[in-house]
C-alpha cells in the first residue's frame, strides 16, 4: 500500500478505526477472536494506521489493541487521544485536558497498550476551560520525554490549530469527513493546508450509511450511536437514502463496491488526507484498504463531488456541543 505523512510519520494510505470492536455500534465487543483477527489482517495488507482512544469503551478499546499488537508493536503507527476522562475524580465524559490530566492519562493508555510510547496523541475534544497553548505544551513535554512521536487535535476549529500549532507542530487534525459530512473543505481543510498539517477524516463511511446496506434506523440498539442520531431518523433518513443510492450507482457502474467509491472520492481530495475506516470484520478491512487502488474517473468524481448535502446534524445536541469545526 501507497504511505503517505503525518507530520514525521510514515502511515499507511488508508488506516483503521478500531473504535467498533469495543463501542459505540450496537454489536461493540460482541466478538473479540473477530477484532483481533481483523486487526491481524489489517497489518498484513500494509495498513500501518491504528487509531483507538482512552474512551472507547472506556479503556477496553486500547486494553483490546494491547492484546492484539503484543510482538507486532514495530508495525503499526499507534494512535490515541485524552481529554474526555477526567482522571481526578469526575470520571468519563468529562472534558478535561488540563496538563496533570494529559499526564494520568498518557501513562493509562501506555500500560493498557503495552507500550513505551504513543506515536500520535490527539486532544480528543477541545477543552474550553483549559488554554490549548497549555494543552500543547504539556504534550511537548511527552514528546521530549519521549512518551509521544507527534502531537494531534481533534475536531477543533482554526484558530485552536493555529494556537496549538505555534506551540508544538501538529502532525494531524481528526475531523469527521466523508461525501455527507463536508463542513472542513470550507473553513478547517484551508488552514491544515497552509500549515502543512495532516487531515485525518473518521467514519469516511458516514458510520456505515455510504455503505447503501443501512434502510432504516430500526436495527440500532439504545447504545448505538446511530440511535437517535438526526441523521438517520424520519425524514431525514428518507432524504439522505438518495446520497447512498447515488454512491452505489457510481459503484455499480464502476464495478467496485459502495464504501470503495465513498473512500476513492476522499483519497481523491488530496494525499494530506488519511482516511480510517472503522470495522471489526475481516472481509470489511480487506474491501476497504482495496480502495487505495481504485481510482475514479473525472466524470464520476464530479458527479459525487454535486451531491446535495446530507439532511440533519451529524451529532445531537450535546455531541454537538463538544465540536469546534
Amino acid at each position: 500500500m501507497k504511505h503517505v505523512k503525518l507530520g514525521g510519520l510514515d502511515v499507511s494510505r488508508i488506516g483503521l478505526g478500531a473504535m467498533g470492536m469495543s463501542h459505540g455500534y450496537t454489536d461493540s465487543g460482541t466478538d473479540e477472536a473477530e477484532s483481533i483477527a481483523t486487526l491481524h489482517r489489517a497489518l498484513e495488507l500494509g495498513v500501518t494506521l491504528i487509531d483507538t482512544a482512552e474512551i472507547y469503551g472506556p479503556y477496553i478499546n486500547e486494553e483490546l489493541l494491547g492484546r492484539a499488537l503484543k510482538g507486532r508493536r514495530d508495525q503499526v503507527v499507534l494512535a490515541t487521544k485524552f481529554g474526555l476522562i477526567s482522571h481526578g475524580g469526575a470520571g468519563a465524559w468529562t472534558l478535561d485536558s488540563r496538563p496533570a490530566n494529559i499526564r494520568a492519562a498518557v501513562e493509562g493508555s501506555l500500560t493498557r497498550l503495552g507500550t513505551d510510547h504513543i506515536d500520535l496523541y490527539y486532544q480528543h475534544r477541545v477543552d474550553p476551560g483549559v488554554p490549548i497553548e497549555d494543552v500543547a505544551g504539556a504534550v511537548a513535554d511527552l514528546v521530549e520525554q519521549g512518551k509521544v512521536r507527534a502531537f494531534g487535535l481533534s475536531e477543533a476549529g482554526p484558530d485552536t490549530i493555529r494556537r496549538a500549532h505555534a506551540v508544538h507542530p501538529l502532525a494531524a487534525v481528526q475531523s469527521e469527513y466523508s461525501l455527507w459530512t463536508r463542513g472542513v473543505e470550507e473553513r478547517v481543510l484551508p488552514v491544515l493546508r497552509e500549515l502543512g498539517i495532516a487531515l485525518v477524516p473518521f467514519a469516511p463511511l458516514g458510520h456505515g450509511f455510504l455503505t447503501g446496506t443501512i434502510r432504516s434506523a430500526e436495527r440500532f440498539g439504545e447504545s448505538d450511536f446511530r440511535h437517535g442520531n438526526p441523521r438517520f431518523t424520519g425524514a431525514n433518513l428518507d432524504a439522505n437514502l438518495r446520497i447512498a443510492d447515488e454512491v452505489q450507482a457510481v459503484a455499480a457502474e464502476a464495478g467496485v463496491t459502495a464504501a470503495q467509491v465513498a473512500l476513492a472520492w476522499l483519497l481523491a481530495q488530496g494525499e494530506d488526507i488519511v482516511p480510517i475506516p472503522g470495522t471489526k470484520r475481516v472481509h470489511r478491512v480487506e474491501e476497504n484498504t482495496a480502495a487505495a487502488d481504485l481510482q475514479l474517473t473525472e466524470g464520476r468524481l464530479a458527479r459525487l463531488s454535486a451531491l446535495p448535502p446530507a439532511a440533519g446534524d451529524t451529532h445531537t445536541e450535546s455531541g454537538l456541543a463538544m465540536l469546534e469545526r
